[in-house]
């Protein structure tokens, strides 16, 4: 009997050591994981945002940004901070732009995946995201590609917005406009924070540059599909120009059904639509008079040349502001990471990103030059008004600081 414990013990000491020999020579390990010497851990950076709906394809032109940057810096060998190379996984969750959805996949991303930087791509989900990404037992940093000023204004300490406020385009939107169709205005903006905000923004400076607004028609660009009424009741108070406030394929879809209804004036574009992928809807020559962001693909610096040839080849098709959008911010915060020292302390990171700037090299689209103390990354982009089915000449549109 004696024999056999002896015997049974040993077989237990044999197998303890086996199973040891087997975990620590396994390779790739979490960020908070142990990892062995000199292998890569990885870091989970979460992205929530609309992937069906009416919004789905400005989700994927984000989230193909950020995959981008994570390849291209996976690829060259991930970051190093203090001695440990680490290189990044996407963990993407659609919240069908559905701010409560955000909300859970938020916590989904910060408590399961223990990832320190989660992206979002609209005003609603960052509004539920800042409701507790500063708690202290699961904080993150929260990478915001919206253009909603009201996000960094919110005065959440963990919240980076890499997108220029709206607030700069609607006064020389404006003024293009009136010069070339006249000066009444009719809304058509999304049922959301940021298009109610839009359309706020919108309307004063209408008004203040004389104009005057005909009517406002909000409509849920997200799931509408009767575009008829909404286009019908704008026409029906005469405008020479009507705003609309959606994602690319609607606002292509309300241009083309205000044509076929015989509307001649111009359109102005929030900045969530792509001129080129609203021009995917419609033609161009209906798309006369259409004031938006300049294609990136026309603008000529060394940055946007080089990141436009890289995507064309990596997607097979034109990059939009939105596909540049969160690649920048993702360099900006490896470089970040590898500044502070730290992958999972979110202040630290965001202190990081504000000692990397100015970036003015060709590793990003455009120069970033700071951070401001709200957590605001000004850019200054172009805007442009299409004119015999083509695009006008740019103009400036640069935010105050």
């Amino acid at each position: 009997m004696l024999r056999k414990s002896k015997r049974y013990v040993s077989l237990l000491i044999m197998v303890f050591l086996v199973v040891t020999v087997f975990v620590s020579g396994c390779g790739q390990s979490a960020a908070t994981g142990q990892g062995s010497s000199g292998t890569a851990k990885v870091v989970n950076i979460g992205w929530t945002g609309p992937l069906s709906g009416g919004a789905a394809q400005f989700g994927k032109d984000t989230l193909d940004g950020l995959n981008m940057a994570v390849d291209e810096i996976n690829s060259a060998g991930g970051i190093t901070v203090n001695g440990q190379k680490y290189t990044f996984k996407v963990v993407a969750l659609d919240d069908q732009y559905k701010p409560d959805m955000s909300a859970t996949n938020g916590r989904r991303l910060a408590t399961q995946d223990k990832a320190p930087v989660i992206f979002v791509n609209h005003a609603g989900g960052t509004y539920a995201l800042q409701q507790f990404n500063t708690d202290s037992s699961n904080p993150f940093l929260l990478a915001v590609h919206s253009s909603d000023p009201g996000v960094a204004a919110h005065g959440n300490k963990l919240t980076f917005v890499g997108a220029d406020p709206f607030t700069a385009q609607p006064d020389p939107y404006s003024k293009q406009a009136m010069q070339k169709f006249g000066k009444k205005l009719a809304l058509i903006p999304a049922v959301t924070p940021y298009g109610q905000d839009w359309g706020k923004a919108m309307t004063s400076a209408w008004t203040n540059n004389g104009g005057t607004v005909t009517g406002t028609f909000p409509m849920d660009y997200n799931t509408e599909t009767d575009y008829a009424s909404y286009v019908t009741k704008a026409l029906s108070t005469n405008p020479d120009v009507i705003f609309l406030g959606g994602p690319s394929q609607p606002d292509g879809l309300v241009i083309k059904e205000a044509r076929q209804q015989g509307f001649k004036g111009g359109f102005i574009l929030c900045d969530q639509a792509s001129m080129e992928d609203v021009a995917k809807v419609v033609s161009m020559t209906d798309l006369n008079g259409t004031i938006g962001f300049m294609p990136l693909s026309q603008l000529s610096s060394p940055g946007v040349k080089k990141f436009v040839a890289a995507f064309e080849a990596k997607y097979n098709r034109v990059p939009t502001f939105h596909n540049s959008g969160m690649y920048y911010d993702m360099k900006v915060i490896a470089k970040g990471m590898e500044k502070a020292g730290s992958v999972t302390d979110p202040a630290k990171i965001l202190t990081g990103m504000k000692q990397v700037l100015p970036i003015t090299d060709d590793s990003v689209p455009y120069q970033l030059n700071s951070i401001n103390d709200k957590g605001q990354m000004i850019i200054g982009l172009y805007g442009t008004m299409i004119s015999n089915g083509k695009y006008g000449q740019p103009f400036s549109i640069t935010p105050q600081q």
